[in-house]
């Protein structure tokens, strides 16, 4: 079953090539929501482009690079294979000239190549997004995410970094919404973050990110019981 709103493209409206934003740590999923304030120049001519075009824009990670590893362009460093296409659906300027934008997640897509560097010196790839397809469907898993587990591990992560529970609010949403918020909000690692991304239903994100929040909580748990008191 088809979730696209009126202005969500479907599979078919989908780019073959698009302008991709590399950011360690920062994870889009479907119909998520990732506001990014961007002011470095390749990415302000990016955004521009994007706006003049079909809003659609690729976030992906750099792959950690070791310092014994030989790179040959540090400012173009490696990515992963997969990302998350979002659309930009807010869009406002500032002062000092600052784009301040809000990527909707649409679709993971699959790097098939990088294209030429191109006059806005941002890089382009071109993605494949028929492996992740059903990420336009409403997600459909016969395994509910297991809520009791998951709010006792997020409270133990918020009481590990001094944050007040907004379990309560989360909560409102149906699972997909609520996974998806905790995943792009929760400070993990780029390599778990894109773990979260990689997951193939919503049962086994749910999963790995409660894993994930139990194994934060346990590697100091005098903390996160220091700061729950």
């Amino acid at each position: 079953m088809s979730i696209c709103g009126p202005f969500t493209p479907s599979f078919s409206d989908l780019p073959e090539t698009m302008p991709v934003f590399p950011l360690s740590g920062a994870l889009l999923l479907p119909r998520g929501h990732l506001p990014l304030n961007v002011f470095e120049p390749r990415y302000i001519n990016m955004v521009t482009d994007a706006l003049g075009r079909d809003r659609m824009i690729g976030m992906i990670q750099p792959k950690p690079i070791n310092r014994i590893e030989h790179v040959l362009d540090y400012e173009n460093p490696p990515v992963f294979k997969t990302g998350c296409a979002g659309r930009i659906t807010a869009f406002s300027e500032t002062d000092d000239g600052h784009f301040l934008i809000t990527l909707t997640g649409v679709c993971r897509f699959d790097v098939v190549e990088e294209l030429p560097e191109n006059d806005g010196g941002y890089r382009i790839v071109r993605g494949d997004f028929g492996p992740w397809k059903s990420d336009l469907d409403a997600p459909i898993d016969k395994m509910p995410v297991n809520r009791d587990r998951l709010r006792t591990a997020l409270e133990a992560y918020f009481a590990q970094h001094s944050l007040r529970s907004c379990w309560d609010t989360l909560a409102d949403g149906d699972d997909e919404m609520l996974i998806t918020t905790i995943s792009m909000g929760c400070q993990l690692s780029p390599l778990e973050k894109q773990a979260l991304l990689e997951c193939t239903t919503l049962y086994d994100r749910g999963d790995m990110l409660t894993t994930l929040l139990e194994m934060a909580a346990h590697a100091n748990p005098k903390n996160a019981h220091s700061n729950a008191n």
